[in-house]
């Protein structure tokens, strides 16, 4: 028997959040970088107002560095020490925990100062070193699942986090390569990845993207967020990840995926209550077992 299969309760703890176990539906949204502090404070404060009513645990998101974009002359981000300054008055500002990702070992003391959830991207998420720092560092780790990778070959990455000390680790479905510049999802990865003992989040706007297909930018195609989002709650997720913005077509990174943000409130009620029906079914399967017609 595998260890994952001899854990009753698939949950994480993530700062004053528990994700999983039956709690309110994670999620975690933000813009895909950091720009400026100002655009960030307006697009968190815009968050705040839309979760507050809604039964959400919402987690603020933004990359200070986007270390693999296609074109070496892309944006970036604002750097480490200046992103870390902005998270950490988003954090305080709006009282949301917040959270990025780490591309090298040294960078992850510096942001679990900050953040109460590190995040491993997904063409990282096999670096052993990155995954053991991000381990010892305390908090929970979110890994998104390679591109390149089957659901099955993510429990060497949970392994790998749990042999370095981490206790609180999630999961996430982002997409597969399908062919050159394309990205599909097979939902049964969700069910997969759940029972390494972890919960699962789908990232709904990576999800769409068109790598290379803007000719050296990533493309993408935003209209189907909402349709792959409600396929992932239908299945079964412990959280769901968007990336949203004011202005999409001008963003510096991933426009063509993104949210906008004026829609993005709306777009999240729906979801909340497909996930209330959803959870309501699971509930009842788990009471009261599918019977089988005798043969």
């Amino acid at each position: 028997m595998k260890y994952w299969e001899q854990i009753a309760v698939v949950s994480a703890q993530i700062g004053p959040y528990r994700c999983g176990d039956g709690q309110p539906l994670l999620l975690i949204a933000g813009p895909c970088v950091i720009e400026s502090r100002d655009l960030s404070l307006r697009i968190a404060e815009q968050l705040r107002r839309m979760v507050d009513p809604l039964p959400v645990q919402w987690i603020f998101k933004a990359s200070f560095d986007k270390a693999n974009r296609t074109r070496g002359s892309s944006f970036r981000g604002v750097g480490i020490d200046e992103g870390l300054r902005i998270l950490d008055e988003v954090r305080t500002q709006f009282a949301v925990p917040v959270t990025t990702d780490v591309h090298e070992s040294p960078q992850v003391i510096a942001v679990a100062e900050v953040c109460d959830l590190v995040q491993i991207p997904a063409f990282l998420c096999r670096q052993t070193d990155l995954l053991l720092a991000a381990a010892a560092s305390g908090k929970a780790v979110h890994v998104k699942k390679g591109q390149f990778l089957a659901p099955e070959d993510m429990q060497y990455v949970v392994e790998k986090l749990r042999s370095g000390g981490a206790r609180d680790v999630l999961l996430c479905e982002r997409g597969t390569f399908f062919g050159y510049g394309r990205l599909v999802n097979d939902f049964r990865s969700l069910v997969v990845m759940r029972r390494f003992g972890c919960p699962v989040v789908f990232d709904a706007t990576h999800s769409v993207q068109e790598p290379g297909g803007l000719h050296g930018a990533t493309g993408g195609n935003r209209a189907m967020v909402e349709p792959l989002a409600r396929a992932a709650v239908a299945v079964g997720v412990d959280g769901l990840f968007f990336e949203t913005h004011p202005d999409p077509d001008r963003a510096p990174s991933d426009g063509p995926n993104m949210v906008p943000l004026a829609a993005f409130g709306t777009m999240l009620a729906r979801l909340l209550r497909l996930w209330e029906v959803a959870g309501r079914l699971q509930v009842e399967s788990t009471a009261t077992p599918a019977s089988h017609p005798a043969p």
